[in-house]
């Protein structure tokens, strides 16, 4: 009697654990999903940074061209309007 009242004590215990143990591993895939899903997020915003950044370079060199060509330019209506002299 006695060890059938452990066999079934045990038993129940090892359901417990099983239900435990199940649970456990439901909520560590809930867990990963969720992780993977931030992960996916997080990608998906620092690709935008990057095009947008990406843009952002190219107006910057495209502006630093441009004042470049207004420095030559500037230059020669430098050059342009020396007025020679004549020894006068």
């Amino acid at each position: 009697t006695k060890l059938k009242q452990e066999n079934a004590l045990l038993q129940a215990q090892l359901k417990k654990y099983k239900t435990e143990n199940e649970a456990l591993r439901s909520g560590h895939s809930a867990s990963l999903a969720i992780m993977k899903q931030n992960a996916d997020i997080a990608l998906r915003n620092l690709l935008t940074v990057i095009t947008n950044s990406q843009s952002s370079i190219k107006q910057l060199v495209s502006g630093a061209e441009s004042l470049q060509l207004v420095a030559e330019l500037l230059k020669s209506i430098d050059k342009i309007s020396e007025i020679p002299d004549d020894g006068q």
